[in-house]
């Protein structure tokens, strides 16, 4: 049986997806099973209108350029294309929480990128993360 990550997502800060895009790739490397929770504030960086505007999504307005500008110089992927790159890889569920929706402005599937499968209560995330060997909170 693989074994289960189940990761908590509360920030659409450009790092912080960055970050995880990685982590992702690694999970995928080791055939783990992810459940992925967006939860409150990162629901807005997953909307089809702001997925693609990385300058909006910076708490660190004074970096944020130059953390653009390494991952541009790096020919890093963008955050996206780490997501779709693991779900291709292996078992990776994208959960919105329904409080994350309405934050962000809509609990309507439809207006978030493909990469989200479902919405959900947060209760589906207290009991993935009850069965799951890793549980990481970003």
């Amino acid at each position: 049986m693989a074994k289960k990550m189940t990761i908590g997502l509360s920030s659409s800060c450009i790092d912080k997806l960055t970050g995880l895009g990685v982590i992702l790739s690694g999970a995928a490397a080791e055939d783990l099973e992810v459940d992925l929770f967006i939860l409150v504030n990162a629901g807005h960086a997953f909307l089809k209108n702001k997925a693609e505007n990385l300058k909006e999504m910076s708490d660190q307005v004074q970096t944020s350029e130059e953390f653009l500008k390494s991952l541009e110089q790096l020919k890093t992927p963008h955050w996206i294309e780490f997501f779709e790159m693991a779900k291709d890889m292996t078992t990776v569920n994208i959960l919105l929480c329904s409080l994350a929706g309405k934050i962000a402005g809509s609990d309507a599937k439809e207006d978030y990128i493909d990469l989200v499968d479902d919405i959900c209560g947060i209760g589906e995330y207290i009991d993935s993360a009850g069965e799951a060997d890793i549980n990481l909170f970003i």
